[in-house]
């Protein structure tokens, strides 16, 4: 995980500024989907944990060092993920050790019980531990372990106290430990370039860039908590967006190592909270305030409450102003849609008083056209409002259909009063007789001569007559209805009654025995004349 990581944010190394910024908010951006992983890695660490213990059921008591290994192991897993275990099991290593009479191992366990102390706060205690220990006589490696635990423990009081007094003293007695632990164990290469960060600018190498040092912590292959680690420490070197991208990758491995002491993530909270990111910030901050009650660290917990009303506070404040900037926008808005309206209702009676005076110059001009030009005008708006017409109708008659059939829905609920008298004077049947009826004696009255031009296509013994009493019949009036303009099958279907199939086979029928080819027979349709009534 860490590699792609690493992958992923180098190929912004080349940038600054705006992709400084972009590397940040993309390690942010993975941290909270790490969050949301939280559960994942608890369960993988309580899985090791309860593997270990099993291991220690089956250790021989009398073998010190395989239930001393195991301890150390179980307290390791449990040290940065939950105080009160971790305790127990230092405990045990602290008897343990005084039983098989282990001077060093001694010393060790009563400095990794100092360690967390310190982490939960119990600085007294620590204080109490660590000066029981015998510095006399002890190892290189365990004399530097000492001298850092009381470095940090210095350094820890004097945040949690924040006084200007003690603690400008207990700083200055944890940087006398931390000189003494170099002189005693001088820093290793790594240790050398990471102390690196802390020149002044004046100083420091161009080089030494936050890039530099971000890679060069992601190529040492060190375990995540250790990546989290050296992340912090190297985070107090920077400010602004250049901490927070330490600070983030601090997090990131905290989260993927079970860590719960919650130092990175609270000073991340803080950070964001400095630069104006709230929302970030409270997220980071209760996701804190959690780990602290998870592990059992007072002293976070105390600064962590202290802290989050300040960032709720402005939270609230930030939204409050967002909806105020909101309701400013939205009157303005309005202001502008009213002045808008009244300046287009203006330009509309303009509009109006314009085009009524071109309304009446074309209608004097309309006056002094040809009297062909109007009677031929006429006769096509009146084929456009006869095709119109019987369009009409045919959806009337579809709509009293569809009333039918929502009135026996009624009777279903037994509104029988209410629909019966009404249903009875419904005839469906009767309306459409009426309609072709109609159609038939329109058409036929603006188009006399059609059925004789229409069978006038065909062979003698294919020809379509009207039988007695009929005026049109189902064919004629497909074609009918063609001549007046409406061609499309779904109409023509709808209009009479037939489905599309019907239609197109009573089509298809009649063009095939027609004397003139099949593709030129409706435009032979389309040719028969209009003819008025001399009464028009």
């Amino acid at each position: 995980m860490n590699k792609i990581l690493f992958v992923s944010l180098f190929l912004l190394a080349g940038f600054n500024g705006y992709a400084q910024n972009t590397k940040s908010d993309s390690l942010l951006t993975v941290l909270k989907s790490e969050i949301a992983r939280e559960n994942i890695y608890n369960q993988d660490k309580e899985k090791r944990i309860n593997r270990l213990q099993l291991q220690l059921l089956h250790t021989d008591r009398k073998d010190f060092y395989a239930q001393f290994g195991l301890y150390s192991k179980i307290f390791e897993e449990y040290r940065s993920f939950k105080f009160d275990s971790a305790f127990v099991y230092v405990k045990r290593m602290i008897s343990l050790s005084e039983q098989f009479q282990k001077k060093d191992s001694l010393t060790q366990s009563k400095m990794m019980l100092g360690s967390i102390l310190l982490n939960s706060g119990f600085y007294k205690e620590a204080f109490d531990v660590t000066g029981e220990i015998d510095t006399s006589g002890l190892s290189r490696t365990l004399k530097t372990d000492y001298l850092i635990l009381r470095a940090r423990l210095h350094a820890g009081i004097a945040d949690y106290d924040n006084d200007a007094y003690f603690s400008h003293s207990y700083y200055k007695q944890s940087e006398d430990y931390f000189k003494h632990a170099d002189i005693v164990t001088p820093p290793n290469d790594f240790e050398k370039t990471i102390d690196l960060a802390f020149l002044p600018d004046s100083v420091r190498d161009k080089k030494l860039t936050p890039d530099f040092f971000f890679n060069y912590i992601m190529r040492r292959g060190l375990p995540e908590h250790g990546i989290a680690m050296v992340a912090t420490r190297i985070s107090f070197a920077y400010t602004g967006q250049d901490r927070i991208l330490f600070l983030a990758l601090a997090v990131i491995n905290d989260v993927r190592s079970s860590t719960k002491e919650t130092l990175a993530i609270f000073l991340l909270g803080q950070e964001l909270f400095k630069l104006g990111k709230t929302n970030d910030a409270y997220i980071f901050l209760q996701e804190a305030a959690r780990n602290a009650k998870f592990y059992g660290a007072r002293n976070r917990a105390v600064q962590i409450e202290t802290m989050l009303p300040l960032v709720a506070g402005k939270l609230i404040d930030e939204k409050q102003h967002e909806r105020d900037k909101l309701l400013i926008g939205l009157l303005i808005f309005l202001i502008v849609a009213v002045i808008l309206f009244f300046l287009l209702v203006i330009y509309r009676r303009q509009i109006l008083r314009i085009k009524a005076n071109e309304l009446m110059i074309k209608e004097k001009n309309h006056e002094l056209e040809s009297v062909n030009g109007k009677l031929w005008e006429s006769s096509k708006i009146k084929e456009q409002l006869i095709g119109l017409f019987f369009k009409t109708c045919s959806s009337y008659i579809e709509t009293l259909d569809k009333i039918k059939h929502q009135t026996l829905h009624n009777i279903k609920l037994g509104k029988y009063k209410d629909v019966n008298q009404f249903l009875n004077n419904v005839h469906i049947e009767e309306e459409k007789g009426n309609l072709y009826n109609m159609l038939d004696t329109v058409f036929l009255t603006m188009f006399p001569n059609f059925i004789t031009s229409f069978n006038a296509l065909l062979k003698k013994e294919d020809q379509i007559w009207p039988k007695s009493g009929e005026t049109l019949n189902a064919t004629l009036r497909i074609f009918a209805l063609m001549r007046l303009g409406i061609n499309e099958h779904e109409a023509i279907a709808k209009i009479l009654d037939y489905s599309v199939s019907t239609v197109y086979t009573y089509k298809m029928r009649i063009k095939s025995r027609a004397l003139v080819p099949a593709n030129d027979f409706e435009q032979k349709i389309m040719e028969i004349k209009f003819i008025e009534s001399n009464d028009q």
